[in-house]
């Protein structure tokens, strides 16, 4: 029988539509998709029937079930260990998703039983534009110490597809986008495109940086950098006109591990000003590109969203500060 919860997600999911055999994941009990995800942790049917504290023939059967209701044969199975095939790969993203979309409801059904409180998920990339939504947590987590935030860090397309599905009620995202499919909220707020290096660097005696000054320095680039340039983004154009003369040593997605890969001598990092430690007691410093390139910053949200009494909270936060 089909849990009521998995009926739920039916119309939740309806943006998984485009792949043919995406919905069946949606007709099985929410308890076998958690079967299957532990199989995947675990690596054998031996220690995830263990963890769930079932014989190896309940799952076994239940996992050759869920391969025979699908169509598609989702593991590699072994004397000692299984394996993911493509399919099993495709079903074990949907399903975390699912279940982390379950999770989701849940608690905010749960949240409408007590006086204020909640989960509120926000996606961003990183920016010292998120100081003013930090303060604005601040104040509500005053207010209202029950209301629990959940911060994703990642790139713009990561960020979007993750409030497509549900599962990010907000994101904090770069501009200018084309956002047109969401509500937007611009922040005041302003990052400057330059570059990170180390200080002992012949271009930290410099003021500012040239595209010039880059054309024979190994560079570490993020990887949206790569993506197709938009007609409105000023950056990007500058950037991909002139990509074929620049010498690209290293991609990354988050800034954290680039900046250490910038201390070690592996190269100069294009990124945005304010998130390398530049400090007296730091090794890296930060120039600006010259003639100077801005980039602004949103808050965005899916149209028509039905909002929870803590969502609900944060965007009427959001809304006041910034345009009171």
């Amino acid at each position: 029988m089909l849990s009521k919860i998995a009926n739920t997600y039916i119309v939740l999911f309806d943006i998984l539509d485009r792949h043919s055999k995406i919905i069946y994941y949606l007709l099985m009990e929410i308890r076998v998709l958690k079967y299957f995800l532990t199989v995947a942790r675990e690596g054998s049917i031996t220690g995830a029937a263990n963890y769930l504290h079932l014989t190896q023939p309940t799952l076994s059967r239940q996992l050759q079930d869920l391969e025979r209701e699908l169509g598609q044969k989702l593991l590699i199975r072994t004397n000692h260990n299984v394996t993911l095939t493509p399919e099993g790969m495709i079903l074990r993203k949907r399903a975390e998703e699912i279940l982390d979309m379950v999770a989701k409801t849940e608690n905010e059904f749960s949240s409408l039983k007590q006086e204020i409180a909640g989960e509120i998920h926000i996606g961003s990339g990183e920016t010292d534009a998120f100081k003013s939504i930090a303060s604005i947590i601040k104040d509500i987590q005053k207010k209202y110490p029950n209301i629990i935030f959940h911060i994703y860090s990642g790139i713009l397309e990561d960020v979007v597809e993750k409030i497509d599905n549900g599962l990010l009620d907000f994101g904090i995202v770069m501009q200018p986008e084309d956002l047109s499919k969401y509500n937007v909220i611009d922040l005041p707020d302003k990052d400057v495109w330059g570059i990170v290096m180390r200080k002992d660097s012949e271009l930290a005696k410099k003021d500012f940086v040239t595209f010039k000054d880059l054309e024979s320095l190994p560079l570490i680039l993020s990887r949206k950098a790569f993506r197709k340039p938009t007609p409105d983004n000023e950056f990007f154009r500058w950037f991909n006109d002139k990509k074929d003369k620049l010498n690209i040593t290293a991609t990354h997605t988050l800034f954290y591990n680039a900046a250490l890969m910038v201390e070690q001598g592996v190269g100069y990092m294009l990124t945005l000003n304010n998130l390398a430690n530049t400090s007296r007691t730091s090794n890296l410093c930060f120039r600006p590109i010259q003639p100077e390139i801005s980039t602004g910053w949103a808050v965005i949200w899916k149209k028509y969203q039905v909002f929870s009494p803590a969502s609900k909270i944060f965007i009427e936060a959001v809304q006041k500060k910034l345009n009171g």
